[in-house]
């Protein structure tokens, strides 16, 4: 009542007293003054319990925040306080009519749109009820987090706060407000129950959470395709307990000033109200423990609030040992849920639904439950209430989901609700409000480094941020970065020059006569700027000797020893050695001669072209084929590799002998039979003939050619990204090798 108003009271009593016998006036005037103080009083503790539930937005914010990444906290601060803002305005234009106007058939009101009276009740209740709303609307924001834009929540926030939840609250809530008893709404009038709105307030916000996600989808690289669970690490774990501390307390006036006055019930209510979201965080820890196998914060978190959300429904209803059962069960249902929604892949970042929803749904049903029907004079069984609660439950929740779904699914195809891919990556903070921070500063400094190479950039420093002692550190290492680059180079040129000079002579050393008239062909692929696979020939008038190696070891080294092996071959091929000669000679040089830990394998042959008699010896190198037809024999080696142990004679390598006739010898090194196949197995000796097979030419040298590109095609290096598989650049994972004697 205002100051006015009371003193007229005031007056008319003063006027009525001089009427009355004395005993009776007194008595009158005790009473309308009892009744004036406990107006203001309630007043008074409606208006506080609104203060405390406004400071509940904050909460929200610390919560969303700390769980959220760094890259998105200006957009969470700025969503939560624009949510508050968007709810208030709707629900003063419009949905407080929806929701307390003269009922429509139960199903909505329709009087006080852009709600002003000089009532002071109204006016508390409105005040309060626009706190509630505001809760409802920034529920949405946590679940949806780091990938909604900033005007799609707009847009989600005002269909929430100015349709949905007025409606829904008109179907519970609305009374006759010169008669409180007198319900209004079609859910109110079958007796649901739910004292502070787990139902109409967190599951109203929890359904159109879930709607929104089901949309949007989850954040990018949140889940891999191998159903695998990627965590995105939090901002601010502390700054997120900070938030759950806060909406703990303001929970203190969401419940008790749902009790509309300041009466005898209050101390239950926030009795119980402690009691529950204590429980509720003692069992949701619990499961953290038995799931994690250690304290998780997000369990720990969110299980008070679990518990809190359980008993809104029914903390004027219940006393404190079923009050303690009611958030037990809440933090198991709020922990069971998070578990599902990691099971079935749903990227919920604050655990909204779990809390909120889930914890909502069973806190609405444990009015049924646990509720002293006596007391509150209900004449229902408990089976009764628990149908109508039921009832409550699906209809709110189908109303809510299919609402929301179909209108932001179609708002959707006009103007998408989620920022790209890129955008997401860079964080809300820039691509939604252009926030640069010294971190993002860092960053682009170091990203652009990244990509340009340039070691003479630096990072921005600043002594009093964490990101400009990080930049000034930086610096720091650039500098003797950039010195030791300059140093690196100058060897680098030197070695390049080296590597030149290496790959000249081994060029040289290379076959170079011309072999076209006759029935021999090799190819060398190094897989490196030096091979450590060769092969050689030496021709007589009337026979060809030939070679084909590999030198264990890549690069400088192994084109060194590469060089002595094949001038071990031609001095020996000149004097007509045997194949098996020759390999006894170059093994006991070689022996003498090369780096301990480097051996050859090797093969040695000659083809005498007036005889057609082939001789070969092999010394710890994979098989010589020969092909008659279709059909391949094998030569494989019966000895140790070259420069391993020093031998007696010349029988270590057996020396095998045949008319060639109209077959064709192979021998290649293991660049060809390691080479892997569409299933990531090596092809072996076996995939070889194959691949001979279906190269089959006339021409030895067009047959040779086109088995070496199939194999070198297969044995490029790729690089495996996350959109399949993409070729990075021509390196061969080994040297490819190939000799083939035959007309």
């Amino acid at each position: 009542m205002t100051g006015d108003e009371i003193q007229l009271l005031i007056n008319e009593l003063q006027s009525k007293i001089e009427q009355l016998p004395t005993k009776n006036t007194l008595k009158a005037l005790e009473f309308r003054l009892d009744a004036i103080l406990q107006a203001n009083l309630d007043t008074f503790w409606l208006l506080i319990c609104a203060i405390l539930v406004f400071l509940m937005q904050a909460g929200f914010m610390c919560l969303e925040s700390g769980l959220s990444r760094n890259k998105n906290s200006i957009n969470v601060a700025l969503k939560n306080v624009t949510d508050f803002g968007i709810a208030v305005v709707t629900f003063w234009a419009f949905g407080f009519a929806l929701m307390y106007g003269t009922s429509v058939m139960g199903l909505f009101g329709n009087r006080f749109y852009f709600f002003t009276t000089h009532v002071a009740g109204y006016q508390t209740y409105f005040v309060f009820q626009a706190m509630f709303v505001a809760t409802a609307a920034t529920i949405i924001s946590g679940a949806v987090a780091e990938r909604l834009r900033f005007f799609s929540y707009v847009i989600i926030t005002f269909v929430t706060s100015g349709i949905l939840y007025p409606i829904v609250g008109h179907w519970a809530w609305a009374f006759n407000f010169d008669d409180p008893t007198e319900k209004f709404g079609w859910l109110g009038k079958m007796g649901y129950l739910d004292f502070a709105g787990a139902s109409v307030v967190h599951s109203v916000g929890g359904w159109v959470a879930l709607s929104v996600l089901l949309i949007i989808g989850n954040r990018t690289g949140r889940y891999r395709k191998e159903n695998s669970k990627k965590t995105f690490q939090g901002s601010n774990t502390p700054m997120a307990a900070l938030g759950a501390l806060i909406l703990w307390f303001g929970w203190f006036g969401f419940n008790g000033g749902a009790n509309g006055a300041m009466d005898l019930k209050i101390p239950l209510i926030l009795i119980n109200t402690f009691l529950s979201a204590s429980f509720g965080l003692i069992f949701s820890s619990l499961m953290g423990v038995i799931v994690m196998k250690k304290p998780e914060p997000l369990f720990m978190i969110t299980g008070p609030l679990a518990g809190l959300v359980s008993i809104t429904a029914a903390c004027a209803y219940v006393n404190p040992s079923e009050a303690i059962i009611i958030g037990s069960i809440g933090g198991l249902v709020s922990g069971s849920t998070i578990i599902l929604l990691e099971k079935i892949q749903i990227d919920d970042v604050v655990s909204a639904i779990p809390v909120h929803l889930a914890s909502g749904i069973w806190g609405t049903l444990a009015v049924a439950i646990f509720g002293n029907f006596e007391q509150m004079g209900i004449e229902k069984t408990k089976i009764e209430q628990l149908t109508i609660q039921l009832i409550g439950i699906l209809s709110i929740g189908s109303f809510c989901f299919f609402s929301s779904y179909i209108i932001f699914k179609l708002i959707n195809y006009v103007f998408p609700l989620r920022v790209g891919k890129i955008q997401e990556e860079l964080g809300l903070n820039i691509s939604e409000h252009n926030a640069s921070t010294d971190t993002h500063e860092l960053l682009e400094v170091l990203t652009e480094q990244a990509k340009s190479e340039d070691y003479s950039m630096r990072a921005p420093q600043d002594p009093f941020t964490d990101s400009g002692i990080i930049g000034t550190q930086y610096n720091v290492l650039m500098n003797k970065l950039e010195q030791a680059e300059k140093q690196k180079n100058k060897w680098k040129n030197r070695v390049s020059k080296e590597i030149k000079l290496a790959m000249n002579v081994q060029k040289r050393l290379m076959p170079k006569r011309d072999l076209s008239n006759y029935p021999i062909f090799g190819l060398n692929i190094p897989a490196r700027e030096i091979s450590g696979d060769f092969y050689d020939f030496y021709l007589h008038n009337d026979q060809v000797y030939f070679t084909l190696s590999d030198v264990s070891g890549k690069g400088v080294n192994a084109g060194m020893v590469m060089a002595k092996a094949i001038t071990l071959f031609k001095i020996f091929a000149k004097q007509k050695y045997k194949p098996n000669e020759i390999l006894l000679e170059m093994n006991n040089d070689l022996n003498e001669t090369n780096p301990p830990g480097t051996f050859i394998t090797s093969i040695v042959g000659s083809y005498n072209l007036n005889t057609d008699i082939v001789e070969i010896a092999n010394a710890g190198h994979q098989p010589a084929l020969l092909l008659n037809g279709d059909d391949f024999i094998e030569y494989p080696s019966t000895s140790t590799p070259l420069a391993v142990v020093k031998q007696k004679n010349e029988s270590v390598y057996k020396l095998n002998n045949f008319k060639l006739g109209k077959g064709r010898i192979y021998c290649f090194t293991d660049g060809f039979s390691e080479c892997l196949d569409e299933n990531k197995k090596e092809i072996g000796i076996d995939g070889v003939k194959e691949l001979i097979l279906k190269h089959k030419n006339p021409s030895l040298k067009k047959e040779l050619e086109n088995a070496t590109e199939e194999i070198r095609i297969k044995s490029l290096k790729k690089d495996y990204k996350e959109k399949g598989v993409k070729e990075n650049n021509d390196i061969l994972d080994d040297d490819l090798t190939i000799v083939g004697v035959g007309k």
